[in-house]
């Protein structure tokens, strides 16, 4: 049994690769509090998903699943603005969307995601 673990500290790693599936941990804006426009965090947290992915030696293109948290549910269509345009339309991931307050006031979207390799 194969297990990888990317960018760990002493609560979580950012990333876990087993056998052929990535996970990666919740991501949020790395710049959260210079913005209050959830459209532009999530684009950031795909960017950096993007990123981690590559790391791992996979794309968005093979996601499984993908489990979206936002604190304030009215901002659903921002959010997708910025998820549409990433996403790869002909491989989208099974998603959940759900309204959750997050770990601090500066975030306006959290996202987690499964990738096989």
């Amino acid at each position: 049994m194969s297990i990888q673990r990317f960018h760990s500290g002493p609560r979580m790693s950012q990333m876990v690769v087993h056998n052929d599936t990535v996970y990666l941990a919740g991501q949020v804006a790395d710049n959260a509090g210079a913005t209050a426009d959830v459209t532009e965090q999530t684009a950031q947290v795909l960017r950096q998903i993007d990123a981690l992915l590559a790391e791992a030696g996979t794309d968005k293109s093979k996601l499984l699943s993908a489990t979206i948290f936002l604190p304030n549910i009215a901002s659903f269509g921002a959010m997708n603005k910025a998820w549409e345009a990433w996403v790869d339309a002909k491989n989208t991931p099974a998603r959940a969307t759900v309204e959750a307050r997050l770990a601090g006031p500066e975030y306006l979207v959290e996202i987690q995601v499964v990738a096989a390799k």
